[in-house]
């Protein structure tokens, strides 16, 4: 018989699903019937994948998605989560799931060097949002909505959108959103800039798919450091900053891919990256 541990780790397998094909990794919370909620087997398993795909050279790209009608209407509260932050739990719980804050997700996929793409299927809630505005790039069906709805449920943004948020829409804009919870549609979210593309609801999986494959395509020791200077600028100065892009470059244009993307310039063609 398996034990509570195995039993929970089978659960988050199925829960948590974990796909790869042509350099393109593609994670799908898989719990439809709970909205994709997340418990805390589910987190380190969500985890997991994301640093698997982080170190795997064959991966290029990361899609992150939901199935059914939802993308993620947040933590699962019923599991009793239990947070951790370095001296013990912060949030005691009758029956609690302990989360190492130092390795969650959201930490993860602000380290990670591969680029994500969040396919945003439909309701992005609580941490769900914030595991949406945690990945590079998103594209939002146009029923999908938004909401930061922590403060409703009488906590705060502990999942990275109160860093985020004040960076990507300023202050005041990310004040509102956090204090009020309101729900967001696909539009207002691209027109605040939270959201890069809104296509219809059918067009999702070809719109992320063709993305991800243009992303794919370019040479992805270039996209990895480009990721990992954004990352590294913004709390860098500019000349810092430059400093550190031109050793990025050094070592750029000592690899295969330099001298196979600039052949592919001088013959007119299509390169083909390898990642070396």
């Amino acid at each position: 018989m398996k034990t509570e541990a195995e039993r929970a780790d089978t659960a988050a397998g199925e829960e948590v699903l974990y796909a790869q094909a042509d350099g393109i990794a593609t994670i799908t919370l898989n719990r439809p019937d709970r909205m994709n909620t997340i418990s805390g087997p589910m987190l380190d398993r969500l985890a997991e994948l994301l640093l698997r795909a982080d170190r795997d050279p064959a991966v290029r790209v990361v899609v992150l998605t939901g199935s059914g009608r939802a993308f993620c209407a947040g933590l699962d509260l019923r599991t009793g989560l239990q947070f951790e932050a370095g001296d013990g739990p912060v949030a005691p719980s009758a029956t609690p799931t302990s989360i190492d804050l130092t390795r969650s997700p959201p930490t993860v996929l602000h380290a990670m060097d591969k680029p994500t793409i969040c396919a945003v299927n439909g309701a992005a809630a609580g941490y769900g949002m914030d595991l949406a505005l945690g990945c590079d790039l998103r594209v939002m069906a146009a029923s999908a909505k938004l909401s930061a709805a922590f403060c409703r449920r009488g906590v705060l943004p502990e999942s990275g959108s109160t860093w985020l948020l004040p960076r990507m829409v300023g202050w005041e804009t990310a004040a509102e959103l956090i204090f009020t919870g309101r729900v967001l549609p696909a539009e207002e979210a691209k027109a605040l800039g939270l959201v890069g593309r809104v296509v219809p609801d059918a067009d999702l999986p070809a719109a992320v798919a063709a993305l991800a494959r243009e992303i794919a395509d370019n040479a992805p020791l270039a996209v990895q450091a480009s990721k990992r200077m954004m990352r590294m600028g913004q709390n860098q100065t500019f000349p810092d900053h430059v400093h550190h892009v031109y050793l990025q470059l050094l070592t750029l244009v000592a690899t295969a891919d330099f001298r196979e993307g600039m052949a592919a310039f001088l013959e007119k063609r299509r390169p083909a990256f390898k990642g070396r």
